[in-house]
Order: C-alpha cells, then structure tokens, then sequence
C-alpha cells in the first residue's frame, strides 16, 4: 500500500451502491466522526486531492485516506470531471428526497408539511429546486429563510465559487439563475457578505414588514 497522500486507489474501492433509505439513515453515524467531518469540509471547500484535504483539515494520511474512503463508499464524495474530488451534490438531492416523505409524516420544522409557510414551499420549492421566487415579499421571506436553512451552516464561512456551487442546485431548471437568488439571499439578510466570503448569520434575520 503506497504511503503517498495522493495515491487514492486504495481510500476509493467502488461505491457500495447502498439504497436511498438505508443511505438516509446512515448519515448521521457518518458525519458523526470528527476527521470525516473535516474531510469532507475541505472537499467542500475546494480540495481536490488527498494532500490537500489533509492540509486542510489537519488530518494525517492516514486518517485522511480513512475519512474519504468513507464518504466515497456512501456517495457523497466522488470525482469531479476534471478528476478531483468533489461534493456528490446530486446524491444529496437524492437523500433529500427520500427524506422529505418521512419528515413530513413526522411534522418537523424542516419539512414542508402544513400551515400557511408549508403551502409556500410546496407552491414554490419542487423537489429540492426553487421553481420562481414569489413576487409577495413576506413570501418571497418564506422561500428564501428556507434555502439558506437548508444549505448553509450558521457561522460557518463560504468562499463565493461555493456558494455560487450550493444555489445552482436549487436553480436547476428553475426561472431564478443562482446569481439572483444569491443577491436575494444578502439582501434579506440571510447570507452576509465580506471581501468575497459569505456566512449564515447565527441569529435569524429580521426585516421589516411588508
């Protein structure tokens, strides 16, 4: 076995090919150890090889060849185009969906289940992509308090390209481009913005009423 951060053939055998649900309940047990944890954050922030997420995450080789064997072996790892390492955004799509059933019959806040904010989403949120902004701003606040709940951390700090990467999801095949929703997003408040790094702040954002 090489000793080379970068020699990945030994951290990635092929994807197990797990089912959705069975995926969807393992994530937690995933994400519950630390040096995955700051794996996979260092991909998501643009490490594209083993050395470099290393580096980034404080982690040894071998504890970095661990952690992405692991997040490969789940799918939500993989190799980009340009054969680095990328976030497997559109597996997350699918956990989403697979998820969203069972979080409505249980009522959690995430989901979009019932009440006036719940009819919002569904009319507006298809799927896990924005289908258009609504034109009413105390729905237009709705839609979008929603989007950065669900893919921005609070505090943590987002390089512009990946953030720009997060909202192109949501815009796929949608009448909002991820430029716009973005611009959205800081001027309600709900993305901050300083000398290209975007966060999500800790406390909700308030704005006036319509």
């Amino acid at each position: 076995m090489s000793n080379d951060p970068n020699d990945l053939s030994h951290a990635f055998p092929p994807a197990t090919g797990a089912g959705v649900p069975s995926a969807v309940a393992a994530l937690p047990a995933l994400f519950a150890e630390e040096s995955r944890v700051r794996a996979f954050a260092a991909v998501a922030l643009g490490a594209g090889d083993a050395a470099q997420v290393a580096r980034a995450a404080g982690l040894s080789a071998k504890e970095t060849a661990g952690a992405l064997r692991r997040l490969r072996e789940h799918g939500v790892v993989t190799f980009g185009d340009d054969g680095g390492l990328v976030v497997a955004q559109g597996r997350f799509r699918e956990l989403a969906r697979a998820a969203r059933p069972a979080a409505e019959a249980a009522g959690t806040p995430g989901a979009a289940g019932g009440g006036r904010e719940g009819m919002i989403l569904r009319t507006f949120v298809k799927d896990g992509r924005l289908v258009r902004l609504p034109a009413r701003w105390t729905r237009k606040k709705v839609v979008l308090r929603h989007i950065a709940e669900q893919t921005f951390a609070p505090g943590v700090e987002y390089p512009e390209r990946t953030v720009d990467g997060k909202l192109r999801v949501w815009c796929e095949d949608g009448e909002v481009d991820h430029v716009t929703l973005r611009r959205h997003l800081v001027d309600f408040g709900h993305l901050r913005r300083s000398a290209g790094t975007y966060w999500r702040p800790a406390e909700p954002a308030r704005a006036g009423t319509a």
